[in-house]
């Protein structure tokens, strides 16, 4: 007993001896640091060719390219490209990684490197210049780390990466100048020694200076840092004319003190921090002084009216007739006793009330968990694809949920199409963001860019969703029935009350417009920086701002859709089901809106596919924020409700 005694002691100061080498060597999947030793090969990998502001700040096209298209005419390695695995988050969001021909040792300079030779026919030349004029930028990745540009901030004064760099440029000048082509790529890349061992190196940034130099086609020895003016490659769009192109790089390796685990920060910058800060803050401020006001003003009305109502029913009948002009106004004038007997009657179409309710529950708890994960730093950028991939991990596993609330609302709603409810739940609002989403990469097929969604990936999330979400969802719509309805705290009168006419604010498209717009404020700011991140190919990363606009978004549209509910009860309406659900979902509305003055204002996308594809994801997007806002406002309308009919003695 005493030798295991010993043993187990030993074993656990052994584990203890351990716990700081393996707290230090633990990192998340896919964000490991690499350590090379001078002379070791560093992986540069080539992603698609994408669309960022040109010259005029604005964005022109949505659609992005292969690194290899033909087109393009860009170099490609001795064996041919090979495709890199990815996340499907990655996939999704239209990452084409692939090998590239360009040679990096760790720790060893080159200069002017021949990649190739490659010619353009007039065709080719078109479709490059077109390509230049819009915009687009050439990506890479070293070591994991996107290849950028080197820009100073002069409103903060900083430097800072951004990632991608420039195709070509036009110069100014009117008439317009030739459109110019870059085919030399100094690459700049950043190493840290790691602490205590001189030969692990780690590269820690990557800049790109690309430049324009036409090469003499009897020129063998290339000069590629010639002081002398070199003239700029111009990719002739004449007829039966066709222009030979050079391709060089240059790598430079500098010893910088920036730490690997930091080597993120300097792609992580905020424009104008100043008014993201304090938009944000005047926000919450509004935000939260329109709750509390909104919540006080509520909470005394409600008392007062459910004091009154309970002294009332404790007059006797021959009193009540005598009673004081105050007690009688109470009673005309705080109208929501009145309908008692119908607040609870159940809704026209339960079932599709009851099936975007539960989809509504789905998409609340996902957003959430994808949030709380971003906050933990398990979504960091270097972990190309997580966003995508841990969205589409947890509205799968959270399927259970969606069936599981559409059912219970569904039995509370006394609805009697169970089997239509249980399989509607997991097909009907899947199915339209799918047959969405297919029919816009239909365009991107078309139009042959790279951001187009493998047919094959397609299989793989129709597998998904029929082998992982269906089962789930049908499971939990087999518990949400099996549980106890949700009994109403009055009963329901056989013959409904006639409504009376309603003021006009209470109308259904004023209330909507009203209290949509109350959530939407609650968001604009940080939905400004997430559609610049979405369009113009920027790193989102700020999810502690996220977070709180979440919550103010949450608790707002709580807030006006219950004083909503409260004024429509007071006249006597008692249709709240689908109104709470409508108008706290018209804030999508205003975001839909919203994404067209960000149409007209930040984009000149010329061609139809790409206007197109902006409105139709716009719509999209706006389509499932409209079932997430419509279903905080019944459920917190559906609360309410119940409470205050709680509170009251009904004969």
């Amino acid at each position: 007993m005493k030798s295991t005694s010993f043993a187990s002691s030993a074993a656990a100061l052994s584990a203890l001896a351990l716990l700081p080498q393996l707290t230090t060597a633990f990192y998340l999947p896919g964000v490991a640091p690499t350590s090379y030793k001078p002379g070791d090969a560093v992986p540069l990998f080539v992603n698609s060719i994408k669309p960022m502001a040109a010259q005029d700040a604005r964005l022109h096209s949505v659609l992005s390219y292969d690194y290899y298209d033909p087109r393009f005419g860009l170099c490609q390695p001795e064996n041919g490209p090979k495709y890199v695995s990815e996340s499907l988050g990655s996939i999704l969001f239209g990452d084409r990684i692939m090998t590239s021909p360009f040679d990096l040792k760790m720790g060893q300079n080159e200069s002017c490197i021949k990649l190739c030779t490659s010619t353009y026919d007039t065709d080719a030349a078109h479709f490059v210049n077109t390509r230049i004029s819009k915009g687009f930028a050439l990506n890479w990745l070293v070591d994991g780390l996107p290849a950028g540009q080197n820009l100073y901030d002069e409103l903060t004064g900083s430097h800072f990466y951004s990632p991608g760099f420039a195709l070509g440029f036009v110069p100014p000048g009117d008439p317009p100048e030739p459109v110019i082509f870059n085919n030399h790529y100094d690459i700049l890349i950043e190493y840290h020694k790691v602490r205590g061992h001189n030969d692990q190196l780690r590269v820690v940034g990557a800049v790109v200076q690309p430049s324009s130099r036409a090469y003499p086609p009897e020129q063998s020895n290339l000069d590629c840092h010639s002081s002398q003016d070199v003239e700029p490659v111009v990719l002739s769009q004449d007829v039966d004319h066709k222009t030979d192109v050079t391709f060089t790089y240059s790598v430079y390796w500098t010893e910088s003190p920036t730490a690997w685990a930091t080597r993120w920060d300097k792609y992580l910058h905020v424009f104008d921090p100043k008014i993201h800060w304090f938009s944000l803050v005047n926000s919450a401020v509004v935000v939260v002084f329109l709750t509390l006001t909104v919540a006080s003003v509520l909470f005394r009305a409600l008392r007062k009216d459910i004091a009154r109502y309970n002294r009332l029913d404790q007059i006797n009948l021959d009193d009540l007739s005598g009673a004081d002009g105050l007690e009688d106004g109470v009673q005309e004038d705080s109208g929501w006793k009145l309908v008692h007997g119908d607040v609870f009657r159940t809704p026209s179409r339960p079932l599709l009330l009851s099936v975007l309710l539960g989809n509504g529950a789905q998409l609340f708890a996902m957003t959430g968990a994808t949030i709380c994960f971003a906050l933990l730093g398990f979504l960091s950028p270097s972990n190309r694809g997580s966003l995508g991939t841990i969205m589409v991990f947890l509205y799968t596993l959270l399927s259970f949920v969606g069936g599981y609330v559409s059912a219970r609302v569904y039995k509370s709603m006394n609805g009697e199409q169970w089997k239509l409810n249980i399989a509607s739940t997991p097909l009907l609002v899947p199915g339209i963001v799918f047959a969405t989403f297919f029919f816009l990469n239909l365009f991107l097929w078309a139009n042959g860019a790279a951001g187009a969604v493998p047919f094959g990936t397609m299989l793989v999330i129709v597998a998904i969703w029929f082998v992982i979400s269906v089962p789930l969802s049908v499971a939990g719509s087999w518990l949400g029935f099996r549980a106890k309805a949700l009994e109403p705290p009055v009963r329901t009168n056989q013959i409904p009350r006639q409504i009376p006419p309603t003021t006009t604010y209470l109308k259904p498209i004023p209330s909507m417009l009203l209290v949509g717009i109350l959530p939407f404020g609650a968001i604009f700011v940080e939905l400004y920086f997430i559609m610049s991140s979405i369009w113009f190919s920027k790193i989102y990363y700020m999810f502690g701002f996220l977070f709180l606009c979440y919550g103010l978004m949450i608790i707002t549209c709580a807030a006006v859709t219950v004083l909503m509910v409260y004024f429509l009860l007071c006249a006597e309406n008692y249709h709240w089901q689908w109104r709470a659900f409508l108008a706290a979902g018209m804030s999508a509305g205003y975001i839909f809106i919203n994404a067209l003055i960000y149409l007209v204002s930040k984009l000149s996308l010329g061609g139809l596919s790409g206007t197109v594809l902006y409105i139709g994801y716009s719509a999209l997007l706006s389509f499932l924020f409209f079932i997430l806002t419509g279903s905080i406002g019944f459920f917190s309308s559906w609360w309410f409700v119940r409470k205050i009919y709680g509170s009251i003695k009904i004969d």
